[in-house]
């Protein structure tokens, strides 16, 4: 008797147990508006991935939240949501799943009474034209008659990650959630797109390799983060394998982001050791990238182990430049911080150690943008720091060209580009003439009012042999007061006159320099037309010289030809 009573127990025992198991967290919806966004659900992991569903029905649940995210080893995994209805009257409600986009299938079975009244199945590389798709969201609609329970098992099948929602909504709040939604992540992606074009503009007018493998790093993240959170999905209406292959864009931005670094680092020129490291971690994602191309889910599988282990190498690797002194790391680091810390939440997040949130769920997009803006900056930064070097060197090239006094053109730019001319010249038949010119008696003029009104009358007499000649003549000074005038297109005559109006100009003109002295000066000028054919700029000078020896010898400020006077 004793022995039955024990046997009796524990079947009843064994009955109570699996009657528990079988029990789930009841919702109520009964209220009159239901919308149900964050609650809890059951979940069984289906390990062998063949259990069907009377199977599973067996089988111990756990409970999770609404908003799961169970990561890598839950491909297969059952969700279940008990439902009563406490109300008079049936309730028709609308199960939402708004992240079914990324998965391989869904199936939905609805039980009442401990009896299967429907089932349907969504095979996503078939989902387009699907009745329960809709934009990326599975839509099942189902009622909970008044008194009674219903229970939802849903089915979903993964690529890699297990992470997912489910939402219960009455007609009037179901047509709200499927209007509204993914305005954040457009947000984002419009940024990005942004970036790319300023990216592009950038590059027109650099020419550097940087710019191209920061737009490369732009478009794979604005397309994963498109894919990853719906966008795509939702503009296009596209699922399954053949979008799925898009996810590779994980791998690529990544390798993208390193082969950035080492150019506007120069860490291959400047920084060896680091160099390596990047190098080393590019080659484990190229590999990745490959396998990728003919098994995208088993690449998949690593990814966030991959992320994880590139934000290290990443990080040590600023901080090695930025200890070395390497001016731009520190904005780097800055973005980067950023970028380290948002993923790391999403990648606990997606290996199902936190529980879901914006943060969480969004860290990989968030992360991007924000790592973007701040390279954006570092080009933007570095082409002005370039652009300031390049402007001192212009400004070093101009000074070893010009006179400080003066700032005409000295000798030895004059003689460089004097050949030049004369090439030109020669190639295309125009005249050529030259002008040599010197102030008379200027150490006079120093004797007597000293150098600093010596000075004076040198600017002076520089701005008006500008105001008397054309805007294509080459103007120098030779040093102290010698000047010469090369006229590119003058005949001898056309000279002639142009050293004319500057000898008239100089005669007109005074100093005023201090205490109310008043200087004039006046010139003797020297022209030569130049014979283009056989004639160096040297031996030009030499006539124009001579010319003006003789302009000296016959009494000053006048102009002669190394034919004769004028």
């Amino acid at each position: 008797m004793a022995s039955c009573r024990s046997t009796f127990l524990c079947f009843f025992l064994l009955w109570v147990s699996s009657f528990a198991a079988l029990a789930s967290p009841s919702l109520d919806v009964s209220d009159q508006d239901i919308r149900l966004t964050d609650f809890r659900v059951e979940y069984f992991i289906d390990d062998s991935q063949s259990l069907d569903f009377p199977a599973v029905r067996k089988e111990t649940f756990h409970e999770t939240t609404s908003t799961a995210t169970l990561g890598t080893q839950a491909t297969v995994t059952w969700y279940r949501i008990a439902l009563h209805n406490q109300g008079p009257e049936k309730r028709a409600l609308f199960l939402h799943l708004p992240k079914a986009y990324h998965v391989r299938s869904i199936d939905i079975f609805e039980e009442r009474s401990q009896g299967l009244i429907d089932h349907e199945s969504v095979d996503l590389n078939d989902a387009s034209s699907h009745p329960l798709m809709y934009q990326g969201t599975v839509v099942y609609p189902f009622i909970v008659p008044s008194g009674e329970s219903t229970i939802l098992y849903v089915r979903s099948h993964v690529y890699s990650h297990q992470w997912f929602s489910l939402e219960i909504y009455d007609d009037v709040q179901s047509r709200k959630a499927l209007v509204g939604g993914h305005l954040d992540i457009a947000l984002l992606v419009g940024m990005m797109i942004a970036l790319v074009f300023y990216n592009g503009l950038l590059y027109f007018a650099t020419s550097k390799k940087e710019n191209i493998l920061y737009s490369l790093y732009l478009i794979s993240g604005l397309v994963w983060i498109a894919l990853s959170y719906g966008l795509i999905a939702k503009a296009f209406n596209i699922y399954g394998d053949a979008v799925f292959v898009l996810n590779l864009t994980l791998i690529t931005m990544p390798m993208f982001l390193l082969l950035f670094i080492m150019a506007i680092f120069e860490t291959r020129r400047y920084y060896l050791t680091e160099h390596r490291a990047l190098q080393g971690m590019l080659g484990l994602l190229g590999i990745t990238f490959l396998y990728g191309l003919f098994d995208v889910e088993g690449a998949m599988k690593p990814a966030s182990s991959l992320a994880a282990l590139m934000m290290v190498v990443t990080f040590s690797v600023s901080i090695s430049l930025f200890r070395k002194g390497q001016p731009l790391v520190k904005f780097f680091l800055v973005g980067h911080t950023f970028f380290v810390i948002f993923n790391g939440i999403a990648v606990v997040y997606y290996k199902g150690l936190v529980e879901t949130g914006y943060i969480n769920s969004h860290g990989v997009g968030i992360g991007i943008v924000l790592e973007a803006l701040t390279l954006a900056f570092i080009i933007s930064y570095r082409i002005k720091v370039l652009e300031d070097m390049r402007s001192r060197q212009d400004e070093l090239k101009r000074q070893a060209a010009t006179d400080p006094l003066t700032h005409l053109y000295n000798r030895r730019y004059f003689m460089a580009e004097g050949k030049y001319v004369i090439e030109k010249a020669r190639a295309t038949g125009e005249p050529l003439s030259v002008i040599a010119l010197d102030i008379d008696h200027f150490k006079a003029v120093n004797d007597t009012y000293g150098h600093t009104v010596g000075d004076l009358v040198l600017k002076d007499v520089a701005r008006v042999f500008r105001r008397s000649s054309r805007d294509r003549d080459l103007i120098a000074r030779f040093g102290g007061e010698e000047f010469v005038i090369l006229l590119p297109g003058a005949d001898f005559t056309v000279a002639r006159g142009c050293a004319e109006r500057i000898r008239k100009g100089i005669e007109a003109h005074t100093v005023d320099a201090d205490d109310g002295v008043v200087v004039g000066v006046t010139v003797s000028l020297g022209v030569a037309q130049v014979n283009t054919a056989m004639e160096s700029v040297e031996n030009a000078l030499d006539r124009a010289d001579k010319a003006l020896y003789e302009a000296k010898a016959l009494g000053r400020n006048r102009v002669c030809s190394s034919e004769g006077n004028l």
